[in-house]
C-alpha cells in the first residue's frame, strides 16, 4: 500500500507530477534540480525539504512508476493466462508495459535499469512468470527480458517508432526449458 497520495495542488504534490514528467522524458542526469523546481513552482529548498535530494525525489516517482506497470503487466498475465511455457503470458505483459510507457511518456525512467541498490522488480516479476514452475528456468532470464523491454523503451525515447519496438517485443517466444 502507498504510503501517501500526491495532491497536485501541494508543493511536494506539484514536484512530483513535475518529476514523473521530467524524468520520464529525459535522462536523470540531464534534469536539473531547478529546472524541476519552476516546473513545480516551487523553491529549489522545497525540493530538498521533502525528498532530501533529486535522488530521494527520482526515487520515489520511480517506485510509483514502476509499481503501476507492474500492477499492469502482472494483469495482463492474469488475462493471458497459464500457457503450458508461458510465452503468451510473458509476451502479452511487455506489449502492456511499453504501450503504458509509450502512452504515459515514461520512456527514460522505466527505460533505466534501477540504482545498484535497488532490486530490479521487473526482472523479479519476469523471472517468476517465465517458467513460474520450471526448476531448469536459466537464472538470468528474467534480467535478459528486461533488459531487452528497456531497450525497446529507450529506441522509442531516441526516435524509434513505438510500432517498431512493439513488432520486435512480440517476436520474443520463450521455450520450455
Amino acid at each position: 500500500m502507498r504510503e501517501w497520495i500526491p495532491v497536485s495542488t501541494s508543493p511536494r504534490g506539484r514536484l512530483v507530477l513535475a518529476a514523473a514528467k521530467e524524468f520520464g522524458a529525459r535522462p536523470f542526469d540531464e534534469v536539473t534540480v531547478a529546472e524541476l523546481a519552476a516546473a513545480a513552482k516551487v523553491t529549489t529548498g522545497a525540493l530538498y525539504h521533502h525528498f532530501g535530494s533529486k535522488l530521494g525525489l527520482y526515487t520515489v516517482v520511480r517506485e510509483d512508476v514502476e509499481r503501476r506497470l507492474l500492477d499492469r503487466m502482472e494483469g495482463a498475465m492474469a488475462a493471458t493466462g497459464p500457457g503450458p511455457d508461458h510465452s503468451a503470458a510473458v509476451t502479452s505483459a511487455l506489449l502492456v508495459g511499453l504501450d503504458f510507457a509509450v502512452r504515459e511518456n515514461f520512456l527514460r525512467i522505466l527505460g533505466e535499469p534501477p540504482q545498484d541498490t535497488e532490486p530490479d522488480r521487473l526482472a523479479e516479476l519476469l523471472e517468476r512468470s517465465a517458467a513460474p514452475s520450471s526448476a531448469s528456468t536459466p537464472p538470468l532470464l528474467g534480467r535478459l527480458l528486461a533488459a531487452a523491454w528497456r531497450a525497446a523503451l529507450t529506441a522509442v525515447a531516441e526516435g524509434a517508432e513505438p510500432a517498431h519496438a512493439r513488432a520486435a517485443l512480440a517476436a520474443f517466444r520463450l521455450h520450455t526449458l
